[in-house]
């Protein structure tokens, strides 16, 4: 058990971690700064408690900062304490939770904090794609804590007390909160995308505990691998039905139905999330054109395929196999979208193709023009692509098509309707069905939709000891 007061903080990693499990490492640290009366102020633990204990009887080191001493602020002791959690957790290869409540930088203390925050960073940079990195906003995370955060693989956010801000509302001008809170979790999770979970305290603990217990410890030792008690061959009935609301075919597939989606309320037009197969976690990308009663258009959205590709490169980062399923008829078209929807998709586009982990894409319904080059296809790097047999693949819409090809024929045309119908379908059967792409190997295989988590898994295990060797660079630059 910890040796700091039952503060917010240790109560937080007692609920966190197993029972019993949680060993304190640096209870005794206090700030060492004497300057502006800091002799006088009690600083215990310094105002963040770190440790390692188990989730599921997994390691994983965790720090908890603790707003009652100087409001957690950032001080120099405080920022060494959270960079020895991180040395130790790189040596152990585990991940790191952080539990933030943090005012910002201790002003009493000055460069110091500040070099301590830069420590800090650089601590969380060489652990980038190295051990998972989780971090919960509880109350305060404003300014340089707010770029922390945003430098961890997933943050969760508590959906009513917790602030999440560079520039706090009222400072940024012509702002107020009461006119649009930016440090809300509302904000957070759907317009800017930082904000990966949201929910209430005990909620995000739990769903903390859950994403552990499916992401490998570090990008070499995946110990998330637990006993499949599904059905391999289960069929999949009705899953057709659901080629809009992917995310409920994604679910069917998986085992048990487990599904765990990321970022759900930013760009839910693309979905990213957490399913199993065969007992292994697999991380899926998927087009959705309806949620409920909630619509969207089938088209790629910048934020959509940001959203996409940051997913991707952390799945490629900790050896994740990647699902995709597509529905995509283009890109959206809008003033606002125009301005980066070409980088966004770049950005996509090389995420999927500079992926080395196994790659399955599942067509099941449209798949048109350059939109679904970049959704995982073949032509930049899939090892294998299914199709439904219904799935339509080309260029555009076939009937649209046919009005461009025809134009001169169908205005001359005594029956229009009759004659677009004619050349559609000819047009469909030589150039936009999966027959047709089958036929000439842009396609692998077209299965029945119920067939679908029994093919995919049989796919991921053929390409369980895949090994991909790519030119020697340092690094990409898109």
């Amino acid at each position: 058990m910890s040796n700091s007061a039952q503060t917010s903080a240790s109560r937080r990693i007692n609920a966190l971690l197993d029972e019993n499990s949680f060993v304190e490492v640096g209870a005794y640290v206090t700030a060492r700064s004497t300057d502006f009366n800091m002799t006088e102020q009690e600083t215990p633990a310094d105002g963040v408690v770190t440790g390692y204990g188990t989730i599921g009887d997994c390691l994983v080191y965790v720090y908890s900062q603790d707003a009652s001493v100087l409001g957690g602020s950032m001080g120099e002791m405080h920022a060494k304490k959270i960079s020895n959690i991180y040395s130790m957790a790189m040596k152990m290869g585990a991940p790191v939770i952080g539990l933030i409540d943090c005012a910002g930088l201790r002003l009493q203390e000055a460069t110091d904090a500040l070099n301590g925050f830069g420590q800090m960073y650089l601590s969380q940079t060489m652990a980038s794609g190295v051990i998972p990195q989780i971090s919960a906003i509880f109350g305060t995370c404003g300014g340089g804590m707010a770029v922390s955060a945003a430098i961890t693989d997933f943050t969760f956010m508590e959906e009513k007390s917790a602030r999440l801000f560079v520039n706090a509302p009222n400072a940024i001008s012509g702002n107020y909160t009461s006119k649009c809170d930016t440090s809300s979790a509302a904000f957070q999770s759907e317009e800017a995308g930082l904000v990966d979970f949201v929910g209430d305290e005990a909620s995000v603990l739990s769903q903390i505990r859950t994403l552990v217990s499916i992401l490998p410890a570090n990008n070499e030792d995946d110990l998330s691998y637990e006993p499949c008690q599904d059905d391999l061959n289960r069929m999949c009935a009705g899953i057709e039905g659901y080629t809009g609301d992917t995310a409920q075919a994604l679910a069917m597939i998986s085992d048990n139905n487990f599904l765990m989606e990321v970022k759900k309320n930013y760009a839910p037009a693309m979905v990213t999330a957490f399913i199993r197969l065969n007992g292994n976690t697999v991380g899926c990308v998927a087009n959705r054109s309806e949620d409920g009663e909630k619509k969207y258009d089938a088209a790629l959205t910048a934020a959509g395929c940001q959203k996409a590709a940051d997913f991707i490169n952390f799945c490629d980062a900790f050896n994740i196999p990647v699902l995709t399923l597509v529905n995509v008829r283009g890109y959206q078209a809008s003033k606002c979208t125009e301005k980066s929807i070409a980088k966004a998709a770049g950005r996509l586009t090389y995420a999927y193709a500079n992926a080395s982990v196994p790659k399955v894409t599942v067509i099941v319904k449209d798949a048109f023009g350059s939109a679904y080059l970049t959704m995982g296809s073949k032509s930049i790097g899939a090892d294998l692509v299914y199709a439904w047999k219904d799935a339509v693949i080309g260029m555009m819409d076939p009937a649209e098509a046919v009005k461009i090809m025809y134009a001169k024929e169908i205005e001359a045309a005594e029956d229009a309707v009759a004659l677009i119908d004619e050349k559609k379908a000819q047009y469909t059967s030589l150039q936009s069905s999966a027959l047709a792409a089958a036929k000439r190997g842009y396609v692998d295989d077209i299965i029945e939709a119920q067939e679908t988590r029994q093919r995919v898994i049989a796919a991921f295990e053929m390409l369980f000891t895949k090994r991909e060797d790519y030119p020697s660079k340092k690094h990409g630059t898109v």
